[in-house]
């Protein structure tokens, strides 16, 4: 079995921070049974078709725990029914207590990453090369592992928190005076030049002043395709070509037809909700 020798991209931190929730004061069952001196080997297998991804991750927690891994795989990877991703070895305590989180978290993760991989291979496929861009809007706690998910699956991040981009939602533009408005996002691009100026609109109307202003970007909230089009008409018609990025409701099912109306690049959050990947483990002494 080949030993693809690539490092866990989450830090020893979290990983331990994930043992210690689902082992706060040690294994109850493994601690009162005779396994003391037990040794045994784990190996974790593709139950399904899976973009992999988390695998890395995975074999640090079996090190963590005491055991040692060999993976077989790399994260990133389309794999096939039956594949063997990982082989851990080491005392059976150590391997069992890392069993269950790092099973679960090649799950979760390969779940993310394989919907974000259908989503693009999806859109390659009809012929467009427009980005899928994940947004923050993962299940709390989750963001670092659904980020690296979405990597593996051929994604990119629209943004991974408040500190990395500037995005205008009309929740801002609310909390000022409407004289104001051209004139806060004239001062946004002297302030930040370095950053795209990013304003989320919820109409067309609002989509053709925000791009008068200087929007680079305009995410565009729950437009159907057919509106997107249309918007991209009249923003043509006036001399103006901020790109255009759909967000709210974009899914598999409609992503070619965004991409068709003329998207720039799909906001989503849908591949954080995917059902996850199914991986077998299986356990012997040695």
């Amino acid at each position: 079995m080949p030993d693809i020798s690539f490092p866990a991209r989450l830090d020893d931190r979290r990983l331990l921070a994930l043992l210690q929730e689902d082992v706060p004061h040690g294994d109850l069952t493994t601690d009162s049974l005779p396994l003391r001196a037990r040794r045994a080997e784990m190996a974790f297998h593709a139950r399904g078709p899976l973009r992999l991804s988390g695998i890395e991750e995975a074999a640090r927690l079996l090190t963590l725990c005491g055991a040692t891994a060999t993976l077989a795989h790399a994260s990133g990877e389309s794999l096939g029914h039956g594949t063997e991703l990982l082989r851990g070895q080491g005392p059976a305590a150590a391997l069992l207590r890392a069993w269950k989180v790092a099973q679960t978290l090649v799950e979760f993760m390969s779940g993310i990453a394989g919907a974000t991989a259908t989503m693009v291979d999806a859109l390659r496929q009809a012929g467009f090369g427009c980005p899928v861009a994940c947004t923050r809007k993962s299940p709390p706690g989750t963001r670092a592992l659904a980020a690296l998910a979405v990597r593996d699956g051929g994604g990119i991040l629209h943004r991974l928190g408040l500190s990395e981009t500037l995005l205008v939602f009309p929740e801002h533009r609310a909390l000022l005076a409407p004289e104001d408005w051209p004139g806060c996002l004239a001062g946004l691009r002297e302030r930040q030049p370095e950053k795209r100026l990013v304003v989320e609109v919820g109409s067309a109307e609002a989509a053709l002043e925000a791009a008068a202003a200087g929007a680079e970007v305009l995410q565009l909230e729950r437009f159907s395709p057919a509106e997107l089009a249309a918007l991209r008409d009249r923003l043509r018609a006036a001399g103006l070509q901020p790109r255009l990025a759909p967000a709210g409701g974009v899914t598999l099912a409609n992503a070619v037809d965004y991409a068709r109306s003329g998207a720039d690049l799909l906001v989503t959050s849908s591949p954080y909700f995917a059902r996850p990947a199914e991986v077998q483990v299986s356990l012997r002494q040695i």
